[in-house]
């Protein structure tokens, strides 16, 4: 079965800078789309950024383009979203999920907990 675990969430002042970690376990992860999600409260979920297998391309949302990176370490089965000049709209639980590069919007898997981040002003 396959599971992402998303951690490095938390408490940042405005201005500040997180970076998020996305673990996927249950198949081979180097051929894999990764995307980032968030959803606010009351908010629906919101496609932030995608990186293909290989680790480019990668596709941004306008919302985060120019702060947020998005990364992978495949050899670690891992994702990252490095988050920069982050401001209170960006408070949101944050997840990722693999996808396909020509749907980078739609996520394959069950959702995992995601991780929460606080922007105060």
């Amino acid at each position: 079965q396959v599971r992402m675990a998303e951690s490095g969430g938390g408490l940042v002042q405005a201005g500040g800078s997180l970076r998020l970690s996305c673990v996927v376990s249950g198949r081979t992860f180097s051929t894999d789309t990764l995307a980032w999600f968030r959803q606010g409260s009351g908010k629906e979920r919101e496609f932030l950024a995608a990186i293909n297998r290989g680790g480019s391309p990668s596709l941004y949302a306008d919302s985060v383009k120019g702060r947020f990176t998005i990364s992978r370490d495949d050899a670690k089965n891992t994702a990252y979203l490095q988050m920069n000049d982050l401001q209170p709209e960006d408070t949101a639980v944050y997840f990722c999920n693999r996808a396909l590069w020509g749907y980078p919007r739609t996520p394959l898997n069950a959702w995992g907990q995601g991780t929460p981040v606080t922007v105060s002003s």
